[in-house]
Formats: C-alpha cells, sequence, structure tokens
C-alpha cells in the first residue's frame, strides 16, 4: 500500500512537472500553434571590415518592379544563420534579409568569381529533388552584382521543410565583398514585388504550404557584447516572450515592395528636427548594419554628436596638443622644418633634403599607437606653416588656433565614416524615431559603433547620409541598429510591423 502511495505521488510529480514545462514552451511563442525558430551568429566587427562605401541609390532598375533599388553595404553585416538545400541538405549560412526578396547560393558552377572559392556551393548532382529550371538573372549587391540561373528544390529552415523552392545559383559573384563574408547567400525576407525574376520568396511558400497557421516572423538581434556565442533569433510563425519587455507597438506598412514605415519626427535629445513633420519613408533592413537617412538631418546628427572625419579628428588633435608647442619654438627662433621633430612627431633627417618622416609612436586620443604616423607628422608641418603665416600678419595666439581648427574641419574625408571620443559617448544625446504614436529613442551606446583597434578601441557614427530624391524620398534606412534595439515582429498577414523594446 505505501508503495502504490509513493508510486502515485511521484506519478502526480512527474505530471506536475511535465505539465509546467509544457506550459512554458508552449508560452515562450505567443498565441503560435506551429513555430521554427533559428538561431543567428554574430560576426563582430572591427576596422578592416568598416568600408567607406555606404549607400548608392539607383532608381527605376530593370531587373526589379520596385521603383527604388539601394545596394547596401554588406561589409557591415553581422548575422547570419543555417538553412539547407536539397536531398540530403546542403548546409549554407545566410543572411536573412528584410531589404531583399530572393534567395540565392554560389552555385558548383560558380569557377571564375574568387568569393566562391570561400564558400559553400549548391551542387544540383548530389540532390534527389533538384529540378532544373535555368533562366538566366542578376541581382544587385554590395558594390556589384551576382548573376545566375534560377533552380529549384527543397529548402529546410529550422526544422520545416519548404518544397518546391524556386532559389538563385549563382555563378558570377562580381561584389569584392563577398570574398570576406562568413556567410554564403541571402534569403530575401521582403514582398514578391520586388523579387527578380517575380520569384515568391521563401516566406511565401512557407505560408502557402501551410508550415504554420500566423503569416508572421519575429526578429531579435542580441546587442549584449559579452554573449559570443548567439548573434540573435528569427522565429517563423510566432515571437519568443523573453525577448522584449512590453507588448508591441503596430504601424502599417506601405504596399510597395518593401518593408516600409512612416517616421513622423527625428528628435535629436528632446528637440524635434522638423525634417519629417510631413512624414519621411523608412525601410526596415535587417541586411544592413547601419542606419542611413537624408544628409542634412544626418549632418544635424553628427555636429550634435561631435562627430568628425578621421583626417580632420587627426588634424585637430595636432592642434590641441602641440599647438602651443609649434608657437612658441616660432616665437623662440627654432627653424620651422625642425619644429616637428623637435616636439616628437617626425624625425629629422640631417640630410640635405631635410626631409621628415613619422616617428614609430605618438599619441592619439590619449592611446599610444605603435605604429607609423606619418599623417601626424603631416599635420604637424602643415600646422607649422599655418601658424608662421598667421604670425607675420600679427594674428592673436587664440584667434589662431580658432582659424586652425576651422581648416582641419575643411579637410576632405575620403573615408567618409565619421569618428567620436569614445570617452565622451556618456554625453551625447539620443536620437529618436517618432512612428505611429510613440517615440523610439536610440541611445548613443546603440548608435555610435565601438570596434577594437591593437590595445585600444576606435568609435564611430553608424548613421550614415544617403539621399533619395522625391517622390520616393527623403528616405531613411533602418538597419540593425535600430533592429537590436526593438524586438521586431513583420506581420505579412496584417501589413503591418511592431516594436518592443529588446531583452
Amino acid at each position: 500500500m505505501e508503495y502504490t502511495e509513493r508510486m502515485g505521488s511521484r506519478t502526480r510529480m512527474i505530471l506536475v512537472v511535465w505539465f509546467c514545462s509544457w506550459t512554458l514552451s508552449s508560452s515562450m511563442v505567443a498565441s503560435a500553434d506551429v513555430w521554427t525558430r533559428i538561431e543567428l551568429k554574430k560576426r563582430p566587427l572591427d576596422l578592416t571590415r568598416v568600408t567607406a562605401k555606404g549607400f548608392n541609390v539607383k532608381r527605376d532598375h530593370k531587373d526589379l518592379n520596385s521603383a527604388i533599388v539601394y545596394l547596401k553595404n554588406f561589409m557591415n553585416i553581422q548575422y547570419y544563420g543555417e538553412i539547407g538545400i536539397g536531398t540530403p541538405p546542403q548546409k549554407f549560412n545566410v543572411v536573412f534579409d528584410t531589404g531583399s526578396s530572393n534567395l540565392w547560393v554560389p552555385s558548383s558552377t560558380c569557377f571564375f568569381s574568387i568569393a566562391c572559392y570561400f564558400h559553400n556551393s549548391y551542387r544540383s548532382k548530389l540532390s534527389t529533388t533538384y529540378t532544373k529550371i535555368g533562366k538566366l538573372c542578376k541581382i544587385p549587391h554590395g558594390s556589384g552584382f551576382i548573376s545566375g540561373f534560377f533552380s529549384q528544390d527543397n529548402v529546410k529552415v529550422g526544422g520545416l521543410l519548404v518544397k518546391d523552392q524556386v532559389f538563385v545559383e549563382a555563378e558570377i559573384e562580381r561584389s569584392l565583398d563577398l570574398i570576406l563574408m562568413d556567410y554564403d547567400g541571402i534569403v530575401g525576407l521582403g514582398f514578391q514585388d520586388m523579387s527578380v525574376g517575380d520569384v515568391p520568396p521563401l516566406w511565401y511558400n512557407m505560408v502557402q504550404q501551410g508550415l504554420f497557421s500566423r503569416q508572421i516572423f519575429s526578429l531579435w538581434l542580441n546587442q549584449d557584447p559579452e554573449d559570443k556565442e548567439l548573434g540573435g533569433e528569427i522565429v517563423f510563425g510566432g515571437t519568443d516572450w523573453r525577448h522584449h519587455q512590453g507588448d508591441h507597438t503596430y504601424v502599417s506598412v506601405a504596399d510597395n515592395g518593401y518593408w516600409q514605415i512612416e517616421v513622423k519626427d527625428l528628435h535629436i535629445g528632446s528637440c524635434s528636427t522638423g525634417l519629417c513633420l510631413d512624414g519621411c519613408a523608412a525601410i526596415l533592413d535587417s541586411g544592413t548594419s547601419l542606419l542611413a537617412g537624408p544628409a542634412m538631418a544626418v549632418d544635424r546628427i553628427h555636429h550634435a554628436i561631435g562627430a568628425e572625419g578621421i583626417v580632420s579628428l587627426k588634424c585637430k588633435t595636432v592642434v590641441s596638443k602641440y599647438g602651443t608647442r609649434i608657437w612658441d619654438r616660432l616665437i623662440s627662433g627654432l627653424e620651422p622644418e625642425k619644429i616637428c621633430s623637435d616636439i616628437g612627431l617626425c624625425i629629422y633627417n640631417n640630410s640635405s633634403s631635410g626631409h621628415m618622416s613619422g616617428k614609430n609612436g605618438t599619441f592619439f586620443n590619449g592611446k599610444f599607437e605603435e605604429e607609423s604616423n606619418t599623417s601626424f607628422c603631416g599635420f604637424c608641418e602643415m600646422a607649422v606653416i599655418w601658424v608662421q603665416v598667421q604670425i607675420k600678419e600679427r594674428k592673436a595666439k587664440g584667434n589662431i588656433f580658432k582659424y586652425m581648427n576651422k581648416l582641419c574641419e575643411e579637410i576632405p574625408n575620403p573615408g567618409q565614416k565619421l569618428f567620436v571620443d569614445c570617452e565622451k559617448i556618456g554625453d551625447m544625446p539620443p536620437i529618436s524615431f517618432n512612428i505611429g504614436d510613440q517615440a523610439f529613442p536610440l541611445m548613443p551606446e546603440q548608435y555610435i559603433l565601438k570596434v577594437k583597434e591593437g590595445c585600444s578601441n576606435v568609435c564611430f557614427s553608424g548613421i550614415v547620409a544617403m539621399e533619395v530624391p522625391p517622390p520616393q524620398g527623403p528616405l531613411w534606412i533602418l538597419g540593425n541598429i535600430f533592429l537590436g534595439a526593438y524586438h521586431t515582429i513583420f506581420d505579412f498577414g496584417n501589413l503591418q510591423v511592431g516594436f518592443a523594446k529588446a531583452a
């Protein structure tokens, strides 16, 4: 009798534990009968991957049905996950890109593009479910394009199998960006309206084949710099409550092929810029890390946060740290060509040429740089000339340095990347996008990108200028900087997107 009671008690306990576990797992993905989860990997940024290409805009592209095709800087993509194509599945790392609509991977027949030799290739002969199509196509990518042909096969996404998906086998990858990438291809999560060849996107077939009941997918990008393993998650058919705080705020999506919403205002700190009071279009794009917007708005933001090009920043560093020493040595009568060597920025060559070169190390923003710094030497030589001219014109010392700082600001910045002082990030204002009836702020820690360079950090703005003329513009591209701050639900069924603070 005691044994039976013990067994009954143990059985009830097991049932209770099972019921609690089932309840928890069922509630993790809210209101979804069937769903699948894709874990995303994250590739950290470093200076070698921070390119200056930014965004280019093409209008009325013949290959696409949409009015705008913006070519993204794919060097900044950080998040990618795994899919399988064919039977048995051939594995590929792909970017889940809400800014495009085609699925493409390298083909085994790609012989003349270097990028193909660094990535997995699809081999149709190894798949028992492959169907030949063969129609040629071309898709813009980064600073170039990929071209190939359409094929059809089954695609495995998480635990789901999508049958007879049409995709592109890339035979030519004419884009230098692709050589260094960890991902093999792209899964476009946009609308069919902008799909090359009018091919139904992978997401469409997942819905049409009844793989889940809710026509949504949700995106969470892990912004924890200490978490090196989990880059984020994309959930098809549901949401994971653990990755957001509070309810989502929903706004309608424009019916033009993109996940496009309207921004009603843009605030820098507590002040409205007034640039979007008549409405600005914004495209949600998980295919890029950056934010891009009209030059006038971006310039205001950069002015407010003190962002400068690396050239002008180094120039101002020389003026602020060494300007007084240059002044003192010129006043004392030291030969101008020896001043930069005397203060330690150049090495003076005693040959007849009197040539100066950068020494092996100098301080920049309080950090010692161990490599060659001929740029600092050059700025020093330039500063000596500026000060010398101003002294001859009997200008006051304070006015000279103000004038020199203005000259530094006018030096062209060929890289287009704008850098900031890492120690001043905490003093920078939030940048808020007013969407619907709510403000969605980005804190400086979110819109300033920090990358490791040697033993120190380098910080630069994650916001770049991009001009799109009317009637499509002005246009914002809200990339992973924004999507990382806000857990996002993409609702195909109701043509809307929902935002909640990411957790």
